[in-house]
């Protein structure tokens, strides 16, 4: 796809993670997709490990 092509078509976006901006897409009725995602374990880097290590 021709990038000029890209830009003449209509924007559907996914978004992964912060509902604040699948909200300000909704507000502007761009067609959009949210999901609702986080880190393992919230991002704690130790609790990631363990999670690891349980899964061997």
């Amino acid at each position: 796809m021709k990038v000029n092509t890209l830009f003449k078509s209509e924007l559907r976006v996914v978004n992964i993670g912060i509902e604040s901006f699948f909200n300000a897409l909704q507000d502007q009725q761009v067609p959009s997709a949210h999901v609702k995602w986080q880190p393992p374990a919230g991002g704690n880097a130790k609790m990631m490990e363990l999670l690891e290590f349980l899964k061997k």
